[in-house]
């Protein structure tokens, strides 16, 4: 702090600001060395939902199950993807018998995935739901829906919830009323942290049945638990923010101590105050 502040008595909040900015601006452009700029940019994906009048129960579709998830997050890289594109590219030369002899294989590999999944082999599970995806003629979209859905319960057992809530997001893609689909991707956002996430997934379910009983229980359970973890995520970056301070103040005398926050009861903004 400058010697003409600290032998004045009567000293207002903003000759206190302006004195310290003053100080460290110089402070700051003597000791520069360089620019450092960090961009972050923001990316989304288009998805593209194809409406399709169905209910929650789809032939074939895996039931679910009491314990999804059951466990801690165990996730690893994506090792069965599908590409689509190639497969599109595929289909422009097959016939209508081509592709439909193409979609019966594929639904003998979900049987077989099925079979997999109720002997616990989950692993060989994924493999033939994965077979089906690269088989399956992009034309038959509720087909391909189910085999996302099940592959993504196979994953969940496994613990892979992120690659679990991936297929279930292919799977609403292909179906945006597919209910199981929201249910299982909306556990599986729960099981990696993602409150908000799953929040929203159980109140899309309510949206296509409003009696859905887990749904129903999960809006009451979840928002405190979001609104706690908001809390400690606030409490954390405040400190991470005193400590800052803390340390830019620190040449002139001075800490966050000597700042107080007021808030206006009526416009909700912030004053800063100074003491001594």
């Amino acid at each position: 702090m400058s010697d003409r502040l600290k032998s004045t008595h009567n000293v207002s909040n903003e000759e206190v600001i302006d004195d310290l900015t003053k100080d460290l601006e110089f402070t700051l452009r003597s000791g520069d060395k360089g620019n450092s700029v960090i961009n972050s940019e923001d990316s989304a994906k288009d998805s593209k939902s194809s409406p399709a009048d169905t209910k929650e129960n789809h032939p074939d579709d895996i039931p679910l199950s009491d314990d999804e998830p059951d466990g801690n997050s165990k996730d690893d890289s994506d090792t069965e993807s599908v590409d689509e594109v190639t497969l599109k590219d595929l289909e422009m030369e097959l016939t209508d018998d081509q592709k439909e002899e193409r979609r019966i294989i594929a639904e003998e590999l979900k049987t077989a995935g099925n079979l997999a999944f109720k002997d616990a082999d989950y692993d060989k599970c994924i493999e033939k739901y994965t077979e089906a995806l690269s088989i399956c003629p992009l034309q038959f979209p509720q087909q391909r829906a189910i085999l996302y859905c099940n592959r993504g319960a196979a994953r969940m057992k496994l613990e892979k919830y992120k690659r679990a809530a991936h297929d279930c997001t292919k799977a609403i893609e292909l179906d945006d009323k597919y209910l199981k689909a929201y249910y299982r991707r909306a556990q599986s956002y729960e099981a990696t942290d993602k409150l908000d996430e799953s929040l929203a997934d159980y109140k899309k379910m309510l949206e296509l049945d409003p009696t859905h009983k887990e749904a129903s229980n999960a809006v009451i359970r979840l928002p405190p638990l979001i609104e706690e973890r908001n809390e400690k995520l606030k409490t954390e970056m405040l400190g991470k923010l005193k400590d800052l301070g803390n340390m830019i103040l620190k040449p002139f005398g001075l800490s966050t101590e000597n700042f107080q926050l007021q808030q206006d009861g009526e416009s909700k903004g912030y004053t800063i105050n100074f003491k001594q």
